[in-house]
């Protein structure tokens, strides 16, 4: 794990999603002037320890930053009530991917916005943290929004063979599995263990040709609600975020003009980025100094 630079104060945090439950956050906050917020919002399934480095450096640049998990993940998971320091089991545990948008990013964009009302907000979405800006009614809030692997993750849209052991696992081993056991386990190689809602949610709309634009959820109106700037990321050699698959989601937000861009692990000096790689530390002075100067407009 990235260690935070000394001029930065780190605060583990609890906020409220919109229906009351106990979200968990890390804010990382700059000990000199603070000139922008920064929201940070996860992948599926996975915990926001990952984006510590990042956001530290970002908190380095002056930006108040917030990670936080979803409901029931990582630390915004119920804890047992015996045994310690274990999780609670997520049988029954009810929740999908739009309750993640509707309830948990929503409060997340509004806790931010609450408490530091005087700097521009800016959003960086981690692949579905991308996708929860389109369904989320207060993306009016944001004034930019960076994408990192962020894409409409239909199958079809993946490279081969990846393509087709995504689409093999989800619907003969993953759907099966989170009926079975009431969630889907994270040793199936997803990940964290994820609600079952959530996991039945997402592979409806991987098996999907236009993914979740192809659901019936009024919430995919709030796509043509943001006018704020977007720059997406999609990386050469990661094979579920391709450039189509990002310029899919993009091209929801119809009342602007999204600017994606193609980076190569040769571009920046690595051997490879592929869907995570970016929050690895080794691209502080590339990756990161790009992404942060643009969401500070310099």
């Amino acid at each position: 794990m990235d260690a935070a630079p000394d001029d930065v104060f780190i605060d583990e945090i609890s906020f409220p999603a919109t229906d009351g439950y106990a979200l968990t956050g890390t804010l990382f906050l700059p000990r000199g002037a603070k000139r922008h917020a920064v929201l940070i919002n996860s992948a599926t399934a996975v915990p926001r320890k990952i984006y510590r480095g990042f956001a530290s450096y970002l908190a380095h640049r002056g930006c108040a930053v917030l990670t936080y998990d979803y409901r029931g993940i990582g630390d915004s998971r119920q804890p047992a009530m015996v045994g310690y320091n274990q999780p609670k089991s997520l049988v029954g545990f009810k929740a999908s991917m739009s309750d993640w948008a509707a309830q948990d990013v929503t409060a997340a964009v509004r806790w931010m916005r609450e408490r530091y009302t005087t700097l521009p907000l800016a959003y960086v979405g981690h692949s579905f943290g991308g996708q929860a800006l389109g369904l989320i009614a207060n993306n009016t809030e944001i004034s930019r929004a960076a994408f990192v692997a962020s894409q409409a993750a239909t199958w079809r849209l993946m490279t081969s063979p990846e393509k087709y052991r995504v689409f093999a696992f989800m619907n003969l081993i993953g759907v099966p599995l989170a009926h079975a056991l009431g969630y889907a386990p994270g040793w199936a190689g997803i990940g964290a263990d994820l609600p079952k809602g959530v996991f039945l949610q997402w592979a409806d709309w991987v098996s999907s040709p236009r993914y979740l634009f192809d659901s019936k959820l009024p919430a995919l109106e709030n796509f043509a609600k943001f006018k704020g700037e977007l720059r997406a990321l999609c990386f050469s050699d990661d094979p579920w975020a391709t450039r189509p698959a990002v310029e899919l989601l993009t091209g929801g937000f119809s009342a602007i003009k999204p600017e994606v861009l193609t980076v190569k692990p040769s571009d920046v000096g690595a051997k490879a980025i592929g869907h995570f790689g970016f929050f690895r530390p080794e691209h502080r002075d590339t990756l990161w100094r790009g992404v942060a100067e643009w969401i500070q407009g310099e």
